[in-house]
C-alpha cells in the first residue's frame, strides 16, 4: 500500500470567480483556469478540473525558459476549447535588453470532452536555434466542491503517494465513504524528467520549425482498474482535431434544433448566441438522463428550482430542455419522509450532489429536498410545456406525478394549516431559507431582523395559485371536470388570502413574507413582482406595482434590485439583499407584460442588454452588484457569481417573450401575439424555427416609433393559426 501524504488546507470563503477566468464545460466535467491557462496557486478557490463535485486537478502550471511568459491573449470557444497565446522576449532569453522583442511564441490549446487534453506549440522566430525547456507541475487535492466553497471538515480520507511511471502520473484518494477516486495524466511525448508532481522537457527550438508537446488528464471515470500502475492503463485518445470536430458537429446539431433569434443589434445577437451555447454546455448526463444543470462553478448539478425556471424561460428556444427537466425531476420525486434530506411524498427535489460529502452523508444532498417552491413550479412547467408542445402523451405519463405534487402542497406544504404554503427546515444541515433567495439572510425585515419560521414567502403563494389554476385547465382538458372545479376553488381562496394578508396599501406592493407569528415582513423586494407573473394582483394593484418596482430605489440602472435601496438592510454587494439577478428581472418583466405593462418592462431589457454588452462574451452572470449606475461601462461584478449560469442564460429569451407577447396554445394549434413592443435599442427582430406543437414558425417584429408591427413569415409542419392582437 502506498504511503499516505499530507492534505493542503483550503479556505475559499473569500475567494472569487472573476470575469477574466477561462471556463470550459463538457457534460459533468468542467475546468476553470486563470487567463494564462494555469491553476495557481495550488488550491486556489474555484480553479481546477471538477467531476461530480470533486476537484480532480487542483494545481496545474506551465513554466518555460525565459519565463514567466507574457500573456498575449486567451479565448474560449463554445465552452469546450480554449486557446492561449504567450510570448518570450529576446531579453528574457539573455539577448538584447535595449531592443526588446518577442521571439518565442507559445500556443496552449486545451480541449475538454471526457478528459482534458492540452497541446502546446513552441515557435522560434529568431534566426538561429536556441536551447529551451518547459515544465508542467500538477497536483490533485480531490476536494469536495463544498470544501472548495469553505465547508470545514473534521477529517479527510487517505491520500496516496502519486505513482510516476514512464509517460504517466497517477493520483489516488480514498474517501471516508470508502470510494477510491483517481486522476491520471498521460504524456504523448515522454518527459526527460518525471516525478510525482512534475514533468520536465529539454529541447532545441529550430528557427521556424514548431515543436509540439501534448498530454491528457483523465478523470476517475476513464481509468480502467481500481489500481492502475502505468501508462498502459490510461486509455488511448483520438487526435485533438478529431475530438474537436465531433464536438462541433454535436453543437451544430443542437443549434439546428433551437429557434434562432436575430436582431439588428450585433452585441445583442452575440449575447443570444452565447446564451444558446451556454445552455447546451450546461447539460449533464445524470442517472441515465440528460438534464440542465444550474451553473459553473458552484452548481454544476441538477437543481429543482433552477432547472424548472430555465426550462420556462427557454420553451421558445428549445422545448426539449423542459421535457428533460420534467422527466428527470419526476423520477426523483419524493416518496417517503426523511427529516435529514427533507424528503416528503410528492415533493420535488432541490439539489443532487455526487461528491464525497454527499456519499458519506455529511451533507443531505442525496438528493436534498429543502425547497418550498420547486413543487408548484414543476406543475407550472408541466402545463406551460403542454401549451407549447401539445404533447398529450407526456402529460398523461406525468399526470400521476402531478397529482402527488398537488397532494404535497395540501398535506405537507401548509405546515400550520392556515391555507398558505410555508417552510421550516428539519435537517440540521439544511437550508434556513428555502425559496429562491435561500441565503441565510435572504428573507429579512427592512431593518435586518430575521423572521422566525415557519415562513410563508409571497412569491410561493403566487406559484401555488398559478399551479392550481393551470392544473385545473389540464384536468378540464382531460374531461375531469370535478377535479378541475375543486382546484379552481382552492386557487381563488388562496388568491383572496394572499391579497388580504400580504398587500401593503401604503407601499403599493406586497410584503415579502409572513413569519411564524403571521406578521408581515414589509420589505420591498422583487419577490412581490413574481406575483405579476402568477397573475395574482388585480389590474389596479398591478399598475401600482409597476410604478413601485421601477422606482429609483429598486431600479439601479443595470436592472431591478432584489431589495429596496431605501431599507437599512440594503447592501448592493450582498447575494440577495440589493443585488441584480437577470432571471428575477425576466420574471418581473414577463409579469408586467401579462398585465399590459410591456412599456414599463422596456427599461429592464435595455438595462440587461447594456450590462451584457460590456461583459466578456456578452454573457449575463448569475448576478451582479446593485450599485446605482452613474457613468460606469458595466455593472460591478459579484465576486463569486456563477458564469455561465442557466437561468441567467435563459433570461433574454423570457424577456423577448415578454416584449413580443408570445402566448402559445399548441393544443388548439394557435399562437397568440399580444401587443408586441420592442425596446428602443432594437429596430427589427426575426425569430425562425419557433416550435409550437408540430409547427415551426418564422416571425418578424419591426419597431416604428412607439409601435411594433408583427408579421408572419412562414409556417412549416402542421397548420397553425397565428393571431396578431395589437390592441
Amino acid at each position: 500500500m502506498a504511503e499516505a501524504v499530507g492534505y493542503p488546507a483550503i479556505d475559499c470563503r473569500h475567494g472569487s470567480h472573476v470575469d477574466g477566468e477561462l471556463v470550459l464545460k463538457r457534460d459533468r466535467l468542467f475546468l476553470i483556469l486563470d487567463p494564462r491557462g494555469d491553476v495557481t496557486p495550488p488550491g486556489n478557490c474555484g480553479l481546477g478540473l471538477f467531476l461530480d463535485d470533486t476537484r480532480m486537478l487542483s494545481h496545474y502550471a506551465l513554466r518555460v525558459a525565459g519565463g514567466p511568459a507574457t500573456l498575449l491573449s486567451s479565448e474560449v470557444f463554445h465552452l469546450y476549447s480554449a486557446q492561449i497565446e504567450l510570448a518570450v522576449s529576446n531579453a528574457e532569453l539573455g539577448g538584447d535588453t535595449w531592443n526588446v522583442s518577442n521571439v518565442v511564441h507559445i500556443r496552449r490549446e486545451l480541449l475538454l470532452d471526457d478528459r482534458l487534453t492540452e497541446r502546446v506549440t513552441f515557435s522560434n522566430y529568431l534566426q538561429h536555434p536556441i536551447e529551451f525547456w518547459a515544465e508542467l507541475s500538477i497536483g490533485c487535492d480531490f476536494a469536495d466542491i463544498f470544501e472548495v466553497r469553505g465547508w470545514q471538515r473534521a477529517e479527510r480520507g487517505t491520500f496516496y503517494a502519486p505513482q510516476a511511471e514512464p509517460g504517466s502520473i497517477l493520483f489516488r484518494y480514498r474517501g471516508r465513504d470508502g470510494a477510491l477516486v483517481r486522476s491520471g495524466i498521460s504524456f504523448d511525448t515522454p518527459p526527460d524528467v518525471l516525478s510525482a508532481h512534475r514533468a520536465y522537457w529539454r529541447f532545441t527550438l529550430e528557427p521556424m520549425q514548431p515543436l509540439v508537446l501534448s498530454w491528457h488528464l483523465l478523470p476517475n471515470s476513464l481509468l480502467e482498474s481500481p489500481e492502475p500502475t502505468g501508462p498502459g492503463h490510461l486509455p488511448e485518445s483520438t487526435t485533438i482535431q478529431q475530438r474537436r470536430t465531433a464536438i462541433e458537429a454535436e453543437h451544430d446539431e443542437w443549434r439546428t434544433r433551437c429557434a434562432h433569434y436575430s436582431t439588428d443589434v450585433a452585441e445583442f445577437n452575440d449575447a443570444l448566441e452565447q446564451a444558446t451555447t451556454d445552455l447546451r454546455a450546461l447539460y449533464v448526463q445524470a442517472g441515465g438522463r440528460q438534464a440542465i444543470s444550474a451553473g459553473i462553478p458552484w452548481y454544476s448539478t441538477v437543481f429543482g428550482r433552477d432547472s424548472i425556471i430555465t426550462s420556462l424561460q427557454t420553451l421558445g428556444l428549445a422545448p426539449q430542455i423542459a421535457v428533460d427537466t420534467l422527466r428527470y425531476l419526476a423520477e426523483h420525486q419524493g416518496a417517503r419522509e426523511d427529516a435529514f434530506t427533507e424528503e416528503q411524498p410528492g415533493k420535488i427535489m432541490h439539489e443532487m450532489r455526487r461528491g464525497e460529502l454527499a456519499r458519506a452523508r455529511e451533507i443531505p444532498h442525496v438528493p436534498y429536498y429543502g425547497t418550498v417552491d420547486a413543487t408548484p413550479l414543476w406543475l407550472i412547467l408541466l402545463h406551460e410545456t403542454w401549451r407549447w408542445t401539445g404533447d398529450d402523451a407526456l402529460l398523461r405519463a406525468l399526470l400521476p406525478h402531478a397529482e402527488r405534487a398537488l397532494q404535497w402542497i395540501d398535506r405537507y406544504g401548509d405546515v400550520d394549516g392556515d391555507g398558505l404554503v410555508e417552510y421550516a427546515k428539519t435537517s440540521p444541515r439544511g437550508l434556513v431559507n428555502q425559496g429562491w433567495k435561500d441565503s441565510w439572510d435572504g428573507v429579512p425585515f427592512p431593518d435586518g431582523r430575521l423572521p422566525v419560521p415557519p415562513i410563508a414567502l409571497v412569491e410561493v403563494q403566487g406559484y401555488v395559485y398559478d399551479a392550481k389554476t393551470r392544473m385545473a385547465a389540464l384536468y378540464e382538458a382531460l374531461a375531469e371536470r370535478d377535479r378541475a372545479e375543486s382546484l379552481r376553488r382552492d386557487a381563488a381562496a388562496l388568491r383572496e388570502h394572499v391579497v388580504a394578508k400580504f398587500w401593503l396599501e401604503d407601499e403599493g406592493t406586497f410584503a415579502l413574507a409572513l413569519d411564524g407569528t403571521k406578521t408581515p415582513l414589509p420589505t420591498i423586494t422583487t419577490n412581490a413582482g413574481h406575483l405579476l407573473w402568477s397573475r395574482v394582483p388585480d389590474a389596479a394593484q398591478a399598475s401600482r406595482m409597476a410604478r413601485r418596482l421601477l422606482a429609483p430605489d429598486m431600479l439601479s440602472g443595470w436592472g431591478v434590485r432584489t431589495l429596496s435601496a431605501a431599507h437599512p438592510v440594503y447592501n448592493p454587494m450582498s447575494y440577495h439583499n440589493g443585488s441584480v439577478w437577470p432571471h428575477d428581472n425576466a420574471l418581473v418583466a414577463l409579469g408586467l407584460s401579462l398585465y399590459g405593462h410591456t412599456a414599463d418592462a422596456l427599461p429592464i431589457l435595455s438595462a440587461l442588454h447594456e450590462a451584457a454588452s460590456n461583459l466578456r462574451y456578452h454573457r449575463l452572470p448569475e448576478l451582479y452588484c446593485g450599485m446605482t449606475r452613474t457613468h460606469d461601462l458595466r455593472p460591478v461584478l459579484y465576486p463569486v457569481s456563477c458564469s455561465p449560469q442557466a437561468w441567467a442564460s435563459g433570461a433574454f429569451f423570457m424577456l423577448l417573450q415578454a416584449m413580443t407577447g408570445l402566448l402559445p396554445d399548441a393544443p388548439a394549434r394557435t399562437l397568440h401575439i399580444r401587443q408586441p413592443l420592442l425596446p428602443p435599442f432594437i429596430g427589427d427582430l426575426i425569430i425562425r424555427g419557433l416550435r409550437v406543437g408540430g409547427s415551426r414558425v418564422a416571425l418578424q417584429f419591426t419597431r416604428r416609433g412607439r409601435r411594433t408591427l408583427a408579421n408572419l413569415l412562414e409556417v412549416e409542419g402542421e397548420p397553425l393559426q397565428v393571431r396578431i392582437e395589437l390592441s
